[in-house]
């Protein structure tokens, strides 16, 4: 049986487009600091360098200063590091092992076990995120 009316909605999609793309960047955001901060807390203040296969040491506290993070500018992805304006490249030879100044230097991995220590909080940033 009809009751002789119909309705009809036009779902505009903008506004809850631009909502989504907000809660993302601002999400990673979130994810930047987060993984930027557990990065910082591994890195320790020592004279001696630290052990192969361990996160290296800071002499001045300028390695720790250095991690930054930043969100790309479509907001889908977040570049986490130390700035090569900081430390130069000697961070390279850190982290991946390899010469820099003459000097072989072991694996000390800093930003990898960083990420994976982090990711299992990282979808709690999502959590909620559009209002």
């Amino acid at each position: 049986m009809s009751d002789g009316f119909s309705v009809r909605l036009d779902f505009g999609d903008e506004p809850l487009m631009g909502a989504v793309k907000y809660a993302n960047r601002k999400a990673m955001r979130g994810v930047g600091a987060y993984v930027r901060r557990v990065a910082v807390n591994s890195v320790h203040r020592s004279r001696s360098a630290s052990a192969a296969g361990t996160p290296p040491h800071t002499r001045r506290g300028l390695l720790k200063n250095s991690i930054l993070f930043g969100v790309e500018g479509d907001g889908r992805s977040v570049v986490i590091g130390p700035a090569k304006s900081f430390v130069g490249i000697s961070m390279t030879a850190h982290e991946f092992g390899g010469m820099y100044r003459g000097r072989k230097y072991p694996k000390r991995r800093l930003m990898g076990p960083a990420l994976m220590q982090s990711a299992p909080e990282l979808p709690k940033l999502w959590k909620d995120a559009i209002r």
